[in-house]
């Protein structure tokens, strides 16, 4: 019957519609973050804090105590098959507090806090400090306290520009724009030898709140950083903002399902830009349960990446929309 005809072939056209715009929601949606190496990188202890060597082959990150007082800074390296080698304890660390190595752009220095002493002899310190090191002919210099940025308070993060300029995060108190306790976001410009005064980076950037761990492009043209001060989707939020004519933009988020209902921070881009590398402590502990656990359930839950400890994910940069909009602004 001509009328039924029709009615197929309405149903048919909707079907159709329906699976195109499936499949262009699909393709349009940006892909899931994903755990860099379960079982390897991503254990169930707490992980974070990655970094990529220039060259891509060599992994550096943070693992700690689950009560955050204890750091130490991990290596591992490329396998043939693309995987990740076992771990070891890195060569500068394991005795005291180590975190957030970085790399400058050029691959010549390597930079990391430290709780390690300041002055021969000297006691452990009560906050972290920035380290560097130097490329040499056979490895790497020996550790050097960066002591024109010392602070009583905390320094975290340092990550260089590739003209220098260290940004880094500190709850130093002249500059910070919240209360004692919280960290704001700084950058100091390299003289040839030694940094300049730090300058805080003011607003739109850093708030009251905590604004933290925040990853310079080479050319200083946009910042990504951890703030619980914009609000967003959880208690820290991953954001970008760009530097338009000598000023920052408002930070955008990065909305889901790079950020979560959990923590996002420590947030690296791979050396050939791919890639953003970041920790979160998404899933077990933040999310409902549709049913009771039996003890089986639950330990498989408590020893396992996603078990509400830190772990380290990657997310393609091609789906986070990261181009500039400086030039639409002209």
């Amino acid at each position: 019957m001509p009328h039924a005809r029709r009615i197929r072939a309405g149903r048919a056209s909707a079907v159709f519609l329906f699976l195109a715009l499936t499949a262009a929601s699909a393709a349009a949606a940006p892909p899931a973050p994903a755990l860099v190496a379960p079982g390897v990188v991503d254990t169930g202890d707490d992980e974070a804090a990655p970094a990529l060597s220039p060259d891509g082959q060599t992994l550096y990150f943070v693992r700690s105590t689950p009560d955050f007082l204890r750091w130490t800074v991990l290596v591992s390296r490329r396998t043939p098959d693309g995987g990740w080698s076992a771990p070891q304890v890195a060569w500068f660390s394991g005795r005291y507090a180590d975190a957030d190595v970085s790399f400058s752009p050029d691959g010549r220095r390597m930079f990391f806090v430290s709780t390690r002493p300041t002055a021969p002899g000297g006691a452990e310190r009560p906050d972290t400090e920035i380290w560097t090191m130097t490329r040499t002919a056979d490895g790497w210099s020996a550790p050097r306290h960066v002591a024109e940025l010392e602070s009583p308070g905390n320094e975290w993060f340092p990550v260089a520009a590739a003209d220098g300029t260290l940004y880094f995060g500190s709850e130093r108190r002249d500059g910070n724009l919240g209360p004692d306790g919280t960290a704001d976001l700084y950058r100091a410009r390299w003289l040839g030898d030694h940094y300049a005064e730090p300058e805080n980076l003011g607003p739109p950037i850093n708030t009251a709140g905590e604004d933290i761990e925040g990853w310079i492009a080479p050319d200083q043209s946009y910042l990504i950083f951890s703030s619980k001060g914009h609000g967003g989707e959880g208690a820290y939020d991953l954001w970008v903002s760009y530097r338009c004519e000598g000023a920052w933009t408002t930070p955008r988020n990065l909305g889901a399902p790079v950020n979560s209902y959990a923590w996002e921070f420590g947030a690296k881009l791979s050396p050939d830009g791919r890639y953003l590398y970041f920790a979160s402590n998404r899933g077990y502990g933040h999310e409902p349960l549709p049913r009771a656990l039996d003890i089986a359930a639950l330990n498989a839950r408590l020893h396992a990446p996603g078990n509400g400890l830190r772990d380290i994910y990657r997310v393609e940069t091609a789906a986070l929309a990261l181009h500039s909009p400086c030039a639409a602004r002209r």
